[in-house]
């Protein structure tokens, strides 16, 4: 049934409409990061108007570009739509469902700061770790650390499996981007950071000797790949959600990113290598992401080199709640495999 204002979903189509009873506005257009579309203005409703073929996703996060009569323009969340993420409206189709975790309660444990230093970029950071209360050797190291807790909800998984016992007890190490731009870029100063800086000291920290696994989303998810790649006694295994995975004859609109060479040198290396240091590995994207078609050529590639992929699309698009959502099945089951 469609709000008299608001949006809604159906199994074809996105509607939005937005009240102007004196029809003081000018313009609206919808911008969001996988359909856009101007509105238009309908005097028997007094309100404007957008439908757009339903995109492949299960949600949309979107805002509303406003055209004022005396000239100018904003951006704002949807008036008519008290569901929000950050600035942004949210839209929910009637398939989405939340994540079932999030109702869990979860395990005991206790946070920690560990200061940094990374002699091989000339740079410093502080991971945060959070431990269960019942000792283990086990480890998960995140890119993006902070943001992937805030709005990606890490923490909360992690002590949510834990606890109804979906998954054995182990540490969750975030760690802070830095210089994100330059450092998640495929950069080898990097990786010979965390290879010989971050996951030595970490593990000196947490007492184990195992292999860990390396968690990343988009650039993280590269620089993760990047450093295995280099380092492969360092991980056990892998999760990337939509990984900046460049190439090419895929990611000419990417090539304005002052780091595109780099990224698309060591990508060609990985599609072309006969053989790599396989691990297990999960890949997600999102149905409707530029990145979606480089995901899937590096999930062949990894297969042919000897990893044991896991690649699944989900419904959504490149932002946090796709990456949450996206955590279980696809990280429950990578680390039910390599913690066995």
């Amino acid at each position: 049934m469609e709000p008299s204002a608001g949006a809604w979903c159906t199994a074809s189509e996105v509607g939005f409409r937005l009240r102007d009873h004196d029809h003081r506005l000018s313009s609206v257009r919808l911008d969001a990061s996988v359909v856009r579309g101007d509105f238009t203005y309908r005097d028997d409703l007094r309100s404007w108007e957008l439908r757009l073929p339903r995109p492949r996703i299960h949600r949309l996060e979107y805002r509303l570009t406003l055209g004022h009569a005396g000239g100018g323009t904003e951006t704002i969340a949807d008036p008519d739509n008290p569901h929000r993420l950050g600035d942004a409206s949210v839209l929910s189709c009637p398939d989405y469902d939340e994540p079932t975790w999030l109702h869990l309660p979860r395990a005991e444990g206790q946070w920690r700061d560990v200061y940094l230093p990374l002699s091989a970029v000339r740079g410093e950071m502080v991971a945060r770790i959070w431990s269960p209360t019942t000792p283990t050797d086990r480890v998960v190291v995140a890119h993006d650390g902070p943001d992937y807790d805030r709005y990606g909800e890490l923490s909360r998984y992690t002590a949510a499996m834990i606890g109804a016992g979906r998954l054995p007890p182990y540490h969750l190490v975030l760690l802070p981007p830095g210089e994100r731009l330059e450092w998640y870029s495929a950069s080898p100063a990097y990786a010979r950071a965390l290879a010989a800086d971050v996951l030595p000291r970490i593990a000196a920290e947490l007492g184990t000797t195992r292999p860990m696994v390396g968690v990343g989303a988009s650039l993280g998810a590269l620089a993760m790949l990047h450093a295995q790649r280099r380092h492969p006694d360092r991980f056990g295994g892998l999760l990337l959600q939509s990984g900046s995975f460049f190439r090419p004859h895929l990611d000419r609109q990417e090539s304005g990113f002052r780091r595109y060479l780099r990224i698309v040198r060591f990508t060609g290396r990985v599609v072309r290598s006969a053989d790599g240091p396989g691990v297990p590995v999960a890949l997600t994207c999102g149905t409707v992401e530029e990145n979606l078609a480089n995901n899937k050529e590096m999930a062949r590639a990894l297969r042919d080199h000897g990893y044991a992929v896991t690649f699944a699309e989900v419904p959504d698009a490149h932002n946090w709640t796709a990456w949450r959502d996206a955590l279980d099945p696809y990280l429950t089951a990578l680390l039910l495999k390599v913690f066995h």
